[in-house]
């Protein structure tokens, strides 16, 4: 998850994945880190909400991931993911689960100034050249005016995202991660 105004609900499309029957582990952009309740995430999945790399000796504390939902996606995490920039646990995670063909649908949030720019275009059909689900366009995620994001936090489709992963079961409990 990005630092995007819907990340403030993420605890409502965590509990529509609980409600599919998955293990949900989140996952956050260091930025996204002041939007949610860390804690309350944390006692929700049972997993600890992981922001940065793990330090030498620590334990791993997620398993292996057998599906990936990035919502909301910023501007920015779109662009560095396309771009192979992995300066974040979060796109660290992407840039190796991608190629390893882990299904991976990505949600974006952004504004119609940012997604206007020809980078944000190129970034969105790269990423699904790679086999990535982008749901942005006509009835998926459709760009809104800038400053006026804050209007649309109620309606972001999560259940979209939820969607577009073909689910295989869970996770793999493997300690990986």
């Amino acid at each position: 998850m990005c630092a995007a105004g819907p990340a403030v609900r993420v605890a409502d499309a965590v509990r529509g994945a609980q409600e599919r029957g998955w293990r949900v582990c989140v996952v956050l952009t260091p930025s996204a880190v002041g939007f949610v309740d860390v804690a309350g995430l944390e006692a929700l999945t049972g997993y600890p909400v992981r922001s940065r790399h793990r330090r030498p000796g620590e334990a791993r504390g997620l398993p292996r991931a057998r599906a990936v939902v990035v919502a909301p996606a910023t501007y920015n995490t779109v662009n560095k993911w396309a771009h192979g920039i992995a300066d974040t646990y979060a796109l660290t995670l992407l840039a190796e689960l991608v190629p390893l063909g882990v299904p991976t649908a990505v949600l974006p949030f952004v504004n119609s100034a940012l997604a206007s720019n020809p980078v944000f275009s190129e970034s969105i059909a790269y990423l699904r050249r790679l086999g990535v689900t982008v749901l942005y366009g006509a009835g998926q995620f459709e760009p809104h005016a800038p400053g006026a994001g804050g209007s649309r936090l109620a309606a972001f489709p999560w259940h979209l995202a939820l969607d577009a992963v073909p689910w295989p079961g869970g996770v793999v409990d493997d300690g990986g991660g």
